[in-house]
C-alpha cells in the first residue's frame, strides 16, 4: 500500500509493523514515502530529494520497483543469493528512474531522486536483510540500547570518518541516491532478528533534529499494544524539536 494512508498496523512475518509520514510544518508537500508489505515481509522508507523535480514520484516509484522485482523471485537458497537479489532489486529501481530522467532530457546527476532504506526477510527461519542508499536510517533497540545499523552516505559522514575538523560539508549532501546516476552501489547486509527487537526506519527529518537519547527514551516504552502511539510520538518529537523537513517513521517489533 503506497502511501500507507491512513496508517494501519500490519502483522508481518518479522513482527508487528506500523508506519506514519508527515509533511511537517515547513515543506509545502511530502516527498517521503513508506512501504509495509506483509506478503513479502518487506518494510522500507524513501525520502525524495528536496528541490529536485519529482521527489515525491521518485520515492513512490523506488519502493514500487523494489517490490515488483522481489515479488517475482524464488525464495533465496542462502545468504549470498538473498544479498544478490537485493542488490539487483535496488539497481533495477535505480536504472528505471535514471532512464526516466534521461527520457525527460535530464543529464546524469540531475532529475528526480530518492533515498531508499529497508528490511526484507524472505524466509521465516532466516535473518532479515537490510538494503540502504542515501541518508535515511535503520536503528535497532535491543536490551535497552539503541544502535544505528546503517551508515549515512553523505559528504558530512565521509568527512567525519576522514577526521576532518572545522568547517564540515552540509549534512544533506548525498554521495549517492536512487535515480540521478546510472550506477548505484547499495549497502546490503544480514541482520539476525532476536525476540523483542524493535527496529526504527526513518527519514532524516526524524533523526536530524532530535538527540539519539530522546529517541531511545521514546522507544523504551514501545510494546505491541502501543506501537502506533510510539511511532506517532517519535514524529511529534521531531516536529517539536524543530525539524524543518518531512518526517517519516516505521516501527517493526519482533515478537517476544
Amino acid at each position: 500500500m503506497i502511501p500507507l494512508s491512513p496508517p494501519v498496523l500490519q502483522q508481518m512475518g518479522m513482527g508487528l509493523a506500523y508506519g506514519v509520514t508527515d509533511a511537517g510544518s515547513v515543506r509545502p508537500s511530502n516527498q517521503d514515502n513508506l512501504l509495509l508489505l506483509p506478503e513479502l515481509n518487506l518494510v522500507a522508507v524513501a525520502d525524495g530529494m528536496g528541490g529536485h523535480v519529482g521527489g515525491d514520484i521518485a520515492s513512490t516509484e523506488a519502493l514500487l520497483l523494489v517490490w515488483k522485482h522481489l515479488r517475482g523471485l524464488e525464495p533465496p537458497a542462502g545468504e549470498a543469493q538473498a544479498l544478490q537479489q537485493l542488490q539487483n532489486a535496488v539497481r533495477f529501481a535505480n536504472l528505471t528512474l535514471f532512464s526516466n530522467n534521461a527520457a525527460a532530457g535530464l543529464q546524469d546527476g540531475y532529475g528526480m531522486g530518492t533515498t531508499l532504506t529497508g528490511m526484507w526477510q524472505p524466509r521465516a527461519d532466516g535473518p532479515a536483510y537490510i538494503f540502504h542508499v542515501g541518508d535515511s536510517r535503520i536503528y535497532r533497540y535491543r536490551d535497552g540500547r539503541l544502535a544505528q545499523l546503517t551508515r549515512d552516505q553523505t559528504l558530512y559522514q565521509q568527512a567525519l570518518e576522514a577526521g576532518m575538523t572545522g568547517m564540515l560539508p552540509p549534512r544533506n549532501l548525498l554521495l549517492q541516491a536512487i535515480g540521478p546516476g546510472e550506477d548505484v552501489r547499495p549497502d546490503v547486509f544480514a541482520a539476525p532478528l532476536r525476540a523483542g527487537d524493535l527496529y526504527l526506519l526513518c527519514s532524516d527529518g526524524l533523526y536530524g533534529a532530535s538527540a539519539q537519547e530522546a529517541l531511545a527514551a521514546i522507544l523504551s516504552c514501545a510494546g505491541p499494544a502501543n506501537l502506533a502511539e510510539t511511532c506517532n510520538a517519535l514524529v511529534q518529537k521531531a516536529l517539536q524539536d524543530g525539524s524543518r523537513d518531512n518526517v517519516t517513521a516505521v516501527l517493526l517489533r519482533c515478537p517476544d
